[in-house]
């Protein structure tokens, strides 16, 4: 597996300085097998074999990485919070708002009590189960969270292989308070929205996924149990298996108030999870689940597994490898692994080592005969139903009303934290600024990790032209890009257009853009980002599952590249100017955003309706682009950075682009404007 790092030790970028002369040096001057130069267009370099055309997916067999110290790991481990966090559409973190509990039956026996409950996780939005609780001892108890997994009957499962009644009732007769609660769309929650809610690209525009609700549900879950008198809050775990294993390491990874947990037949090294509700784009891009579990360290955490499903090499892989991060913290006793012959399962030999786990670390009694199942007679499905009767309350929302309830939330997040100040356009740089570059999912790199081949050399009147391939060492990008430059460049200008670099040529010639920057003395890099030139024979198979949750989309991939050619130039000059071109416009505004070796940049905004979702899914698709502020981020963080912005339409967040960029200081360092640029004023900023 291919890990990029998403942070460099002096050590390491002093090593990247040192070799980044190193890439000037031609791998080769003669064309490699494979490619095709065509003597009649002197733009083409070749047609690529690119790495990017590996798809990724969630039944390929992932490798753990080495980390060779706590700190190293701890630096993995925050990036991949905040990954999952975006990708779920939970940073920033949605306020929350009251939970508003309520009971709507009551089941008592000798030594427990089940109460059925309900609460809100967003207003008008139901988190629906069975709160299991201790009768006759004396709190307070230390809190489960016990999601389900995808038994047809959801929480109200009894059988052999899994029962979560039997789950519940145990837990309170040991002396816990236990809430078993709905999967979106099973039993009571599916009065409100289905469990294929969420796939909506429009929905992943803002984060809105049936897997971020879920994630969002157990987080108000802890809550929850927090909230109850009798609870321990400083004593909160998590158990569930399958489709409810996922929901409990997700949790484990980003709520440390998850002090104990047991994800059960589901973190594996060659199986991600096929469900709707265990991926959302961006999430696995390039990390696996068992780093995710590795996200309990140094909590204590138990791992089930079994002979029969896909965690059958849990003892030889998955389980060494988070035992290896424990290692790093000193805390090997705080993980263990338990296998049962069995297929998948959470049956009652899964269900005792939990309980024994659990009784460790939560009541202080490490001897597992104390916590052996007794005999268990669930209480009859319908009188476990929150609404037995099948209706919700007056303020449920549909789930319509529920992703125009989340855009709403979402903007009205992104308006209050708009920058009016030097102060507050640094802390919305550092929340929205996160969310943007997560959701892009592109870095400019070091020159060190830079592949540069020089495929030919060819001097003209007045200027050269190189052939190149640009690209990342360790992703296999082979970008083709022509490098035209005068006898004594003063600066360089990367020019984008969206049919790539044989769109700035005409009549085997440079058009007069690029003549008129080469007369000013600036070095042109005309470039082939992914799907345009010569690279737009290479295809991507799209009919994976969840594909997006694995692979990044088609304007990540050209915002990479821009990203790969300014880094390139850098090393050819210290002056580097950034030009899109009709449609490539937008990807250049949104790739100046996650640099600043741009001086000035000047982009065509292609009169998109940028408050329209059509347009983001249909011209710009980047999953949370809009719920990381779209281009009212992209400005915040450019600010001041000389702008040139034009054929706006009337929807284009002119005042916002203004507002930041006075913030900053310069409310003068940007320029927009409604009417297209032709050739000659594009020039007369250079």
């Amino acid at each position: 597996m291919r890990i990029l790092q998403s942070n460099f030790t002096l050590q390491r970028m002093f090593y990247c300085l040192k070799l980044g002369s190193l890439i000037l040096i031609l791998m080769s001057f003669l064309p490699q097998e494979g490619m095709m130069v065509h003597a009649s267009d002197w733009t083409t370099v070749f047609i690529p074999q690119d790495g990017r055309t590996e798809i990724r997916h969630g039944n390929l067999n992932y490798t753990f990485s080495d980390y060779p110290n706590r700190e190293s790991w701890e630096t993995r481990a925050e990036h991949l919070r905040k990954r999952i966090l975006v990708s779920t559409g939970l940073w920033p973190m949605p306020e929350k708002q009251p939970l508003n509990p309520q009971i709507t039956g009551r089941i008592e026996h000798e030594d427990y009590i089940i109460e059925n409950v309900y609460f809100e996780s967003f207003p008008g939005f139901f988190v629906t189960g069975n709160l299991y609780r201790p009768k006759g001892k004396q709190g307070p108890f230390p809190g489960v969270a016990s999601p389900h997994g995808h038994w047809s009957t959801g929480r109200l499962v009894h059988e052999e292989l899994g029962s979560i009644p039997a789950r519940g009732i145990s837990f309170a007769r040991q002396g816990y308070i236990a809430f078993a609660y709905d999967m979106i769309g099973y039993n009571d929650s599916k009065l409100q929205v289905p469990h294929t809610y969420g796939g909506d690209p429009k929905g992943y525009l803002w984060g809105i996924s049936l897997m971020g609700l879920q994630l969002w549900n157990s987080i108000r879950v802890v809550d929850f149990l927090s909230s109850l008198p009798d609870v321990d809050p400083d004593r909160i775990a998590c158990t569930g298996a399958s489709g409810g294993g996922t929901q409990t390491f997700m949790l484990m990874a980003v709520d440390k108030r998850v002090k104990v947990a047991a994800p059960v037949n589901m973190i594996s090294a060659h199986f991600q999870g096929g469900c709707l509700c265990e991926n959302t784009p961006n999430l696995r891009l390039d990390n696996f689940n068992v780093e995710f579990g590795a996200m309990m360290a140094p909590r204590p955490l138990l791992m089930v597994s079994a002979t029969g499903d896909w965690t059958k090499n849990t003892p030889e892989v998955e389980f060494p490898a988070v035992q290896s991060i424990y290692r790093l913290f000193g805390a090997t006793d705080r993980v263990t692994s338990v296998q049962v012959n069995a297929e998948h399962n959470y049956n009652q030999e899964s269900r005792e080592a939990v309980y024994a786990w659990f009784g460790k670390w939560l009541l202080g009694v490490d001897n597992a005969e104390k916590f052996k199942e007794g005999s268990v007679t669930p209480d009859p499905p319908k009188k476990m139903l929150v609404f037995p009767d099948g209706k919700l309350p007056a303020n449920a929302i549909t789930g319509d009303q529920l992703v125009a309830n989340l855009v709403q939330y979402a903007e009205t997040q992104i308006q209050s934290l708009k920058p009016e100040d030097a102060v507050s356009l640094q802390a919305y740089q550092q929340v929205m600024g996160t969310a943007y570059r997560y959701a892009i999912n592109a870095q400019q790199p070091q020159a060190c990790d830079l592949q540069v081949k020089v495929v030919s050399k060819d001097d003209r009147e007045n200027y050269s032209v190189e052939k190149l391939i640009l690209g990342r060492k360790q992703v296999g990008e082979q970008m083709p890009a022509i490098l035209l430059a005068p006898e004594h460049p003063s600066g360089a200008v990367i020019v984008v257009h969206p049919s790539g670099k044989a769109g700035l040529i005409e009549d085997d010639a440079p058009n007069s853009l690029i003549q008129g920057l080469l007369d000013r003395q600036l070095m042109v890099l005309a470039i082939d980002t992914f799907g345009t030139g010569e690279l737009a024979l290479l295809e991507r198979d799209k009919d994976v599952r969840h594909f997006y949750t694995f692979n990044r989309s088609e304007i990540s991939l050209r915002i990479q590249d821009i990203l790969n050619a300014i880094a390139y130039l850098k090393t050819r000059t210290h002056t580097v100017h950034l030009v899109g071109i009709e449609e490539a416009g937008p990807w250049c505004l949104l790739a100046r955003a996650l640099t600043s070796d741009v001086r000035q940049t000047v982009v065509d905004a292609a009169r998109y309706d940028y408050n329209d979702d059509d347009v983001w899914v249909d011209k710009l698709f980047i999953p949370q682009i809009r719920r990381a502020g779209d281009l009212r981020t992209a400005a915040a963080i450019i600010a001041p950075g000389k702008l040139i912005i034009h054929n706006v339409s009337d929807e284009f967040p002119r005042r916002w682009f203004r507002d930041v960029f006075e913030a900053a200081g310069n409310a003068d360092a940007v320029h927009i404007q409604t009417e297209p640029m032709d050739t000659g004023d594009v020039l007369s900023h250079f």
